[in-house]
């Protein structure tokens, strides 16, 4: 069944916070063509609006996400390995998008998380979990291997000898073996997912815009940069801030003691 983009992706707007909610509900919010071009579409329209701070990307109904649609491959088979470039050219797509902007990602997951969900999940730049959330790989149980950059994100949270366990012998992980891993937050009640989540957003909302952008690009490459070169990268990053508005105001702020208002 074919589904309208503006159907599968909803986006709302609280201020400076966008919501991305994957809507299918019924289906776990398994990834199909449709759901893939909406939020490659939602997250560029978002990437090229520079008054969005901060994005909150979630699933409506029982799960953040399941995974891909088995479905499309089941009807044909033969035609597997077509149907798989082309989905995962737009997930990784949006991967890269996810990355670049300069706003903040937020995954707010919960529910069984399996597959793409747990790839998409890790490229978030934070995630918080609901309590009772999991997280499952599930790609070697269909013959296949991970792709939505679950195996560099995995590797770098868990380290390589856990994401070699993690995805080779498909163990549900728990929430809060998760948060004592390092690889979400926070881990919340269900019930309170919705405001610990936008508490975050707020928070960082509230940040200044450059610094945080700043933050985001130098903890990416840091685990990829020589120390020397995460040292000019730091340099560059805080004179080019020294010269900003939003510095001036820190400055001000501190010294006159009261809570600066960034731009």
């Amino acid at each position: 069944m074919e589904h309208r983009q503006e159907d599968v992706v909803l986006v709302s707007r609280r201020g400076s916070t966008a919501t991305v909610t994957m809507n299918r509900p019924g289906v776990l919010n398994v990834l199909d063509d449709a759901m893939a071009d909406g939020l490659v579409a939602a997250f560029a329209a978002l990437a090229a609006d520079d008054t969005v701070r901060v994005v909150i990307l979630t699933g409506a109904g029982r799960s953040f996400m399941a995974g891909g649609d088995l479905a499309r491959f089941h009807a044909d088979l033969e035609g597997a390995p077509g149907t798989a470039a082309g989905l995962i050219d737009k997930f990784h797509r949006l991967m890269r998008i996810m990355k670049d902007m300069r706003a903040l990602v937020i995954a707010a997951v919960h529910g069984p998380v399996a597959g793409g969900g747990v790839g998409l999940a890790f490229a978030c730049d934070l995630v918080v979990a609901a309590e009772g959330t999991t997280f499952l790989s599930a790609y070697t149980k269909i013959g296949t291997s991970p792709d939505g950059g679950t195996t560099w994100s995995l590797t770098r949270l868990m380290g390589p000898r856990r994401a070699l366990e993690f995805v080779l012998f498909n163990q549900p992980l728990p929430a809060d073996k998760a948060l004592e891993w390092g690889m979400v937050n926070r881990v919340v009640p269900k019930d309170d997912l919705t405001a610990a989540v936008e508490g975050f957003a707020d928070r960082l909302v509230a940040s200044a815009t450059g610094a945080t952008a700043s933050v985001k690009r130098l903890i990416q490459s840091a685990t990829q940069a020589s120390f020397d070169e995460q040292l000019e990268r730091e340099k560059a990053s805080f004179v080019a801030a020294a010269g900003t508005a939003d510095f001036r105001e820190g400055i001000s702020a501190f010294f006159e003691k009261r809570q600066p208002f960034f731009s």
